[in-house]
């Protein structure tokens, strides 16, 4: 599966059966070349307009399952949901 291919599945929670969005990202460790994460940007500042200022870093333990349209995990999401760093 390629990195591409990640990104144009949903995310879905299934603890509460949320939908969370679509893999905007990967965090990899380099040296294994394992996937250490995926990111899924979090809500909308104001209906979206103007950007995004959090978002999910999901552990790949926590996904329960890859299928062709979803991505299934199960989360806390007050655990994974972060600010974003602009630099």
């Amino acid at each position: 599966m390629r990195i591409c291919d990640l990104k144009q599945k949903e995310v879905i929670n299934i603890c509460n059966c949320k939908r969370l969005g679509f893999v905007s990202d990967i965090d990899f460790d380099i040296c294994t070349g394992c996937i250490v994460a995926i990111i899924v940007p979090g809500m909308g500042k104001i209906y979206g307009l103007f950007g995004r200022d959090t978002e999910y870093i999901i552990p790949f333990c926590d996904i329960k399952q890859i299928g062709p349209d979803i991505i299934l995990v199960e989360i806390r999401e007050d655990e994974v949901l972060k600010k974003c760093k602009f630099e």
